[in-house]
């Protein structure tokens, strides 16, 4: 399958995420509803791997990669902490639209830190979308 069928099946599953999330979050404390996510999906994600065969290759993991996937578990671990605070003190549809300023965000990066190139359609969306999402605020 190409790569936009799994963006797009990711951002669909992050919607229902929101809307899980907040249910669940009622009357748990945002860390623990976190550890909770996060050990689900680690099951899960552990799941896929044995299943697929991939387990063989833990080994080969070292060096740089490794130390840049702990460095991204780190960073999805404050996300996913915030993210479930966030969704204790304000309604999904004020949070998940600040949440996904990350998509913007994550376009200057790439062009910062990977060297990509934006074109100016990437440029003009990502604009629409901090407009967007800054537009929610005031609901």
């Amino acid at each position: 399958m190409p790569w936009w069928v799994f963006a797009f099946a990711s951002a669909g599953a992050a919607a229902v995420t929101a809307i899980l999330a907040k249910i669940g979050v009622e009357g748990v404390p945002s860390n623990l509803a976190t550890a909770v996510r996060t050990a689900v999906v680690l099951v899960f994600a552990w799941g896929i791997v044995f299943v697929r065969g991939e387990h063989h290759a833990v080994a080969s993991v070292r060096g740089r990669p490794l130390l840049f996937l702990a460095l991204s578990g780190v960073a999805t671990g404050v996300s996913w902490l915030a993210y479930f605070r966030a969704l204790q003190l304000a309604p999904a549809s004020r949070v998940a639209p600040i949440d996904k300023l990350s998509l913007a965000l994550t376009i200057v990066l790439a062009a910062v830190v990977l060297g990509e190139t934006v074109s100016w359609k990437v440029a003009l969306g990502a604009t629409l979308m901090v407009i967007g999402s800054l537009l929610t605020l005031t609901g």
